[in-house]
């Protein structure tokens, strides 16, 4: 009977060096990286006290991605807006809610995957009418996702009482309501402008080619 394979101890020394208990060498957070695009688990753990510093040690390895140029995955907005929800009655929240998207993201990675490839291949320019079929499959899961990040919440909050830090008096469900379409409305507008612009650069570059 096969048994599964534990994950690999890393550990961390005084002086940063990350010491790989599985192939008994030093490794970089490099290292670390492709080992988790290679789907290989491991903890990292504090060699003089034992404490698991994974989350901190993958923290970093985001950190380091972050700041290669052309890698960045998180908007500026994003994280703005993480930052915000530390210390708010909706951090609870948050850690099932992004674990929950990504995790969608990830089954349905090849769907995607396929329908962009499929829109780059289509004769008559790459962003035409299959690239916005991909994004619209993008757009609905976030509705999705989205959808069901409320439905938590109405359970954390059936009674629509206020959650902490927001004002009493503020604007009602249903006007937030109606500024959240007209926001959704605006979004898919610019999602528009950028295509229709994007089809136009790539014209322009067609005529000069």
């Amino acid at each position: 009977m096969a048994t599964e394979k534990k994950p690999t101890t890393i550990k961390k020394y005084a002086n940063r060096r990350l010491y790989d208990t599985g192939t008994s060498t030093y490794v970089t957070l490099e290292d670390l990286a492709a080992m988790v695009k290679r789907g290989e688990d491991f903890l990292v753990c504090d060699a003089k006290t034992g404490e698991d510093i994974t989350r901190p040690v993958l923290t970093q390895i985001i950190f380091e991605q972050e700041c290669k140029e052309g890698q960045s995955l998180l908007p500026i907005a994003f994280l703005r807006q993480l930052i915000r929800f530390y210390g708010d009655s909706m951090q609870m929240l948050v850690p099932s809610y992004l674990e929950f998207s990504i995790d969608k993201l990830t089954k349905e990675q090849q769907k995607f995957r396929d329908q962009f490839s499929s829109a780059l291949g289509v004769g008559g320019g790459p962003f035409t009418e299959p690239t916005r079929a991909a994004f619209q499959s993008l757009e609905e899961q976030a509705r999705k996702n989205m959808a069901v990040f409320r439905q938590a919440l109405t359970m954390f909050n059936p009674f629509g009482v206020p959650t902490e830090g927001m004002m009493t008096t503020g604007p009602t469900m249903e006007e937030q309501e109606g500024a959240g379409a007209r926001k959704e409305g605006g979004d898919v507008a610019e999602l528009k402008r950028q295509l229709d612009e994007l089809n136009k650069r790539i014209d322009n570059l067609s005529k000069q080619g």
